[in-house]
């Protein structure tokens, strides 16, 4: 692990497998998880020979918790600065919920610099809460509820997302180390971000996205509903979509060996075809 600098010098943790592998992907944690959350897929994608590149998003992990830049535009400006700084080109990108919301602005804000493939994993997009363009949302006042929450009792808000997030039953160690990830978190940068996850809105973003792009998506999932990937498969002229059966957010663990032979299929297709 080492640190990069944003443009207003916060200092992000960035972790950096296999240096020298033969292709790149980046990966960007969700809400209200860390880098750690990946820990499952890595082993897979370094037995390809990935150059695996994750960070932790400000206020998360062993990022600074800055007191502002919570919003998609700044943190889509965190992952420029560390591309940009780590001189990465032709790599594929993935965003897992938030981070899928983070790196769709990136794609539209810095016209999708350096990204060959794109991977939108139960991503919430085009918004996380119910909106014109997304009726499939959570509401509005149910967020208000859980940011309330987690000013009083944040431990309390994440046992609360972790006995939603998946559609499967888990270990009880897992579901604690699972929280223990989320636990991290700084107080600042979780409920800021989680004012980012209520309000912002990236649906004029996908127009910006020109890459091959791959929407896995639970069909159970309860806080991005499966219906949100119908939204971006319809809005993203080149994207395929991925249907996870009976996995729910966490479909990255839900349906763990089927999600990691999608996701690699998909990195070495070089022929990819839309579908519906």
């Amino acid at each position: 692990m080492f640190y990069i600098q944003s443009n207003d010098c916060t200092k992000l943790a960035v972790y950096d497998y296999n240096p020298h592998g033969s292709r790149t992907i980046i990966l960007v944690h969700g809400w209200p998880l860390s880098h750690k959350m990946f820990e499952y897929q890595i082993p897979t994608l370094l037995q390809y020979d990935y150059r695996i590149v994750t960070m932790d998003i400000r206020g998360f992990g062993q990022s600074d918790e800055s007191t502002c830049g919570y919003d998609y535009n700044q943190l889509a400006t965190d992952l420029f600065s560390i591309i940009h700084q780590m001189n990465l080109y032709n790599f594929a990108l993935l965003g897992f919920s938030m981070g899928g919301a983070i790196v769709t602005r990136y794609m539209c804000l810095y016209q999708g610099y350096g990204v060959s493939k794109l991977c939108l994993l139960d991503a919430a997009v085009p918004t996380y809460c119910q909106s014109p363009q997304n009726p499939y949302g959570q509401s509005v006042q149910d967020t208000d509820k859980l940011i309330q929450l987690g000013y009083h009792d944040r431990p309390k808000l994440n046992q609360y997302f972790g006995s939603i997030f998946f559609a499967k039953k888990h270990s009880h160690p897992f579901m604690n180390w699972l929280q223990g990830i989320s636990d991290d978190a700084s107080g600042l940068g979780q409920m800021q971000t989680l004012f980012s996850l209520r309000d912002e809105n990236v649906f004029c973003d996908l127009q910006s996205i020109q890459v091959p792009t791959a929407i896995f998506h639970g069909t159970k999932d309860q806080i991005c509903r499966f219906e949100m990937a119908e939204i971006m498969h319809q809005n993203i002229s080149s994207s395929q979509l991925f249907p996870l059966k009976d996995a729910g957010h966490g479909a990255f663990y839900d349906n763990l060996e089927e999600f990691n032979n999608l996701l690699i299929h998909f990195l070495d297709d070089n022929n990819e075809k839309q579908t519906t």
